[in-house]
């Protein structure tokens, strides 16, 4: 699920990093990693297993916030007959980190990066998640390759992946990519990103899948107080965000055919959930037509309109029931597609930050080998979707205690004060408790009505009674 992306900018001593900081001791996230683990992760940045397969001539490249230094993937686009060839390769953890040892086993513990809107709490220590496993540029690295073959249209036809020692020679972020792309000065490896991207945008339309635009949040402090901005993605953003679903999307089809592996599926949402954001569409005054999907409807928004945008935030509501689910020897699950992506998928392109990833690429290669799993990738399995499960409850804990404090501090001055928005969400057992989302500025906070049941998709003049970044609660009442 996309995460409500929110970055707070300001010195750490400033009172809402303070608070964030003070969330974190509350919560129990480690701020740094026990010594027996940093000390096998340097033994290992320093000693990995390395591929015999040298694949350092390929002229790969990564795409990422230019802050970024843990660097999962990196490509090379090519042209291939009347198709294309997509080179992606992905950061091969398990070169560094030995089953059952104490490294692993913090791996385990720990299941996801953790992000805040300061800084992030890593899975990985940095010596490999930032350093010696990171796709760095310059720098050679063990690596799972995976080569897909395209048609004219963007299909796959024909799928390989093998571990590989892979050298990128470029680290570009989303700006400068769709700078150099608008201006055509972009090499053809990078300019194809556009024309493989928009077709693989085009096969996502015509079999329903969707692809949420959800806009980061910046909050910046001066003199005291707190402002807000957005940063509506790029179409650069999704070009490159569909490089890694239809690899997501090729390995979900080998595991299949293997028999064996780890699927992310998630069932249709049920009618009741979109009505819910129908009566949200119309509170905002987003023109909904009856004979309008979902999936259409989510593609022709523009993320950098505040309605769209929070419309947009409200949509991510019909992706909480994704899960991990674990298959083996043949015996397929009833549910093998994600309703999302509109086909099978799983995770694959996220090992520096993401447990599961590690699994899903062993399996995967083995799927290829035409060889067994790996008896360390069996034994996890059985385990693996509750682990993940509970480091994804862990990380929407960590959202929302966020953006409750985020929005606390951006409100904290305006307590009495009425605002516009409208109800994007009542309790089923409390019909007087709900959610209301303001216009201006984009906040989510609860509402507290009296004996009447809130109208769910309605507009709504609100009043606010509570903003405190110490207490992490914004609370409203109908005005």
């Amino acid at each position: 699920m996309p995460r409500r992306h929110i970055r707070v900018t300001g010195a750490p001593e400033a009172p809402l990093r303070a608070a964030l900081t003070a969330l974190r001791t509350e919560l129990g996230i480690a701020a740094t990693f026990p010594p027996e683990v940093l000390a096998e992760a340097e033994r290992a940045a320093r000693d990995p297993a390395l591929p015999p397969t040298d694949a350092t001539d390929i002229p790969l490249f990564t795409v990422d916030p230019p802050t970024s230094t843990d660097l999962d993937q990196a490509m090379h686009l090519s042209r291939l007959g009347t198709g294309y060839r997509v080179r992606y390769a992905i950061a091969d953890v398990a070169a560094f980190v030995v089953p059952e040892s104490v490294l692993d086993a913090e791996t385990h513990r720990r299941v996801l990066t953790l992000y805040f809107p300061d800084e992030r709490t890593p899975l990985h220590p940095a010596v490999l998640g930032e350093g010696a496993a990171s796709l760095l540029p310059g720098q050679t690295r063990p690596a799972a390759l995976w080569t897909i073959d395209l048609d004219t249209d963007g299909n796959p036809l024909a799928v390989d992946v093998r571990r590989a020692l892979v050298r990128s020679r470029a680290k570009l972020d989303y700006a400068g990519v769709q700078r150099e792309i608008d201006t055509k000065t972009a090499e053809e490896p990078l300019a194809l990103l556009a024309e493989i991207g928009r077709l693989r945008e085009a096969l996502e339309a015509d079999r329903g899948g969707i692809s949420l635009n959800v806009p980061e949040q910046e909050i910046t402090e001066r003199n005291g107080t707190y402002e807000l901005s957005y940063r509506a993605p790029l179409p650069a953003d999704g070009w490159n965000a569909q490089i890694s679903l239809l690899t997501g999307m090729a390995a979900a089809d080998l595991m299949l055919a293997y028999g064996t592996g780890v699927l992310r599926t998630l069932p249709a949402a049920p009618d009741g959930a979109v009505g819910r954001l129908r009566r949200t569409a119309r509170a905002l005054h987003i023109d909904w037509p009856h004979h309008v999907s979902y999936a259409a409807l989510v593609r022709s928004l523009d993320p950098g309109l505040p309605r769209h945008a929070a419309f947009l935030q409200e949509c991510t509501t019909l992706l909480r029931g994704a899960r991990y689910t674990v298959f083996r020897d043949g015996r397929l699950p009833e549910i093998t597609t994600h309703s999302a992506v509109a086909a099978p998928y799983a995770h694959c392109t996220a090992p520096l930050r993401r447990l599961a990833d590690r699994y899903t690429s062993e399996l995967c290669m083995a799927a290829v080998a035409e060889e067994p799993p790996p008896d360390w990738v069996l034994a996890a399995l059985d385990a693996l979707p509750e682990e993940m499960a509970e480091g994804g409850r862990r990380a929407g804990t960590v959202e929302r205690e966020c953006v409750d404090i985020v929005e606390a501090a951006l409100l904290k001055d305006s307590v009495g004060a009425e605002f516009d928005g409208c109800v994007v969400d009542v309790r089923d057992q409390q019909p007087t408790v709900g959610t209301v989302q303001l216009d201006t500025p984009a906040v989510i906070g609860r509402i507290d009505g009296d004996t009447a049941p809130l109208p769910l998709g309605e507009r709504l003049r609100v009043r606010l009674t509570q903003a405190d970044p110490g207490t992490a609660k914004v609370r409203f009442v109908p005005a």
